[in-house]
């Protein structure tokens, strides 16, 4: 019985380990899910160039032996940004090179949270003062495999200004 009772045990936690394993990994897989051409809308929000309501393409791709994707933003127009996510431990980050001239960092949990990942600002390069606009956060809305929401932070002041929310569908 006792023999039984340990297997049964080790068992329970080799899965449970194994769990929080495909877990850990969750988020992250989910962006790469998200590799190809994406179209939309932004849904509401105040833009930094003035433009509510532009149409938007963003480009995924999946790099570097799977280990990175690349966001692009308005990919080949005059307005293109780039955004890095990678796993960073357990965590994620996140390098957005902006149009602004400065590239924000921030790390989420490497779990989802529900549908979102929530990405928090941890650093910026290029930066010469917190007080300087930047980008401060962004969460991710994973809202079906064909269905992306994105909310952008942009501080200025030190404090937030806005957001920016992009409702994007992938093109088909």
């Amino acid at each position: 019985m006792f023999l039984k009772t340990t297997l049964a045990l080790a068992l329970v936690s080799a899965w449970t380990l194994a769990a929080d394993a495909a877990d850990d990994a969750s988020a992250f897989e989910q962006f790469k899910k998200l590799a190809g051409e994406w179209v939309g809308k932004e849904a509401s929000g105040q833009p930094l160039d003035g433009k509510a309501g532009k149409e938007v393409h963003v480009k995924y791709q999946v790099t570097a032996g799977g280990s990175a994707v690349i966001e692009t933003l308005f990919p080949g127009g005059g307005e293109e940004m780039v955004t890095m996510i990678h796993p960073d431990g357990k965590d994620l980050l996140l390098t957005h090179y902006c149009l602004l001239g400065n590239q924000p960092q921030m790390k989420a949990a490497g779990k989802l949270d529900g549908k979102e990942v929530a990405f928090k600002f941890v650093r910026a390069t290029n930066l010469a003062s917190d007080k300087d606009m930047h980008m401060h956060d962004a969460t991710y809305t994973f809202e079906g495999p064909d269905t992306l929401k994105t909310t952008w932070t942009h501080y200025h002041d030190g404090k937030p200004t806005g957001k920016v929310v992009f409702e994007l569908k992938r093109k088909k």
